[in-house]
This record gives C-alpha cells, sequence and structure tokens, in this order.
C-alpha cells in the first residue's frame, strides 16, 4: 500500500488534496474521472497533470491503485477524517500552544453557523458537560 503515515496530510500540496477529495467523494476512480470531477469544479489541468498528482499520492501512501485493468483505479489508502485530525492538531500546536479551546472560541466567535449547526454544537457541549458531572 505505501508507507505507514505518522504526520498524515503534513506533506499534501493544495493540488494533491483536490485530488484526493475526489477520490474520496467518489470512492475511486481512473485518472479520466478525477479529471472530469476536477473540471466540472471549474479547475483546469491536464490529464498528464492528473496522472502526476495520482502518481506522487501512490508514493506517499495516500493513495491505492489496482493495475489489474487496461485503466489504472486509483482508491484512496487514507481516510479523510485521519488527515482532517492530522491537520488540525498540527494547526492547534502552531497557533494555539497545542490547546484547542482557543481555536473553537475563535470559530464560535467568527464563524457563521446554520441553526442545525447550531444545534449540534449544544448537544455537543450538553454531552461534554454531562460526562464531566459524572467524572
Amino acid at each position: 500500500m505505501g508507507r505507514t503515515r505518522t504526520d498524515a496530510g503534513g506533506d499534501l500540496s493544495r493540488s494533491e488534496l483536490e485530488v484526493l477529495n475526489v477520490l474520496w467523494e467518489r470512492g475511486r476512480g481512473t485518472v479520466r474521472d478525477v479529471l472530469t470531477d476536477l473540471h466540472q469544479r471549474g479547475r483546469r489541468v491536464a490529464y498528464t497533470t492528473v496522472l502526476t498528482f495520482l502518481t506522487r499520492l501512490e508514493q506517499k501512501g495516500y493513495v491505492a491503485t489496482d493495475k489489474s485493468a487496461l485503466a489504472y483505479i486509483y482508491r484512496p489508502a487514507i481516510a479523510r477524517d485521519r488527515i482532517r485530525r492530522s491537520r488540525l492538531r498540527t494547526l492547534i500546536q502552531q497557533f494555539y500552544n497545542g490547546s484547542a479551546c482557543p481555536l473553537v472560541l475563535q470559530l464560535m466567535e467568527h464563524e457563521s453557523f446554520t441553526p442545525e449547526e447550531v444545534a449540534q454544537l449544544q448537544q455537543l457541549i450538553d454531552r461534554l458537560d454531562a460526562r464531566n458531572q459524572i467524572d
């Protein structure tokens, strides 16, 4: 499959992440599939560029390839959530001295949330509060 990742996502370029996002959403696909999806998103890239990104992603261990068919089939080899957690940990270390609370507070103060998102946040706070009362 590739190397074991300890710093999941730390070495991904923006373009590589775009390609990986396509695979996460599709589940798997050929170079042509990824190219088509990127074009539909307004990203104009060449077939060979997408192939290069997929090859790099495979070398880095983020993508696995089924080479048994005429057109290679690429699929994510690492979960999107793992990349998110790793990048978020790095962000928290770099900007918030390892404490997540200031990040959460800044997001709450400066970002917009739908009523549904606010309800989800409130439910999470209620669960955390209940767990703290038990401990």
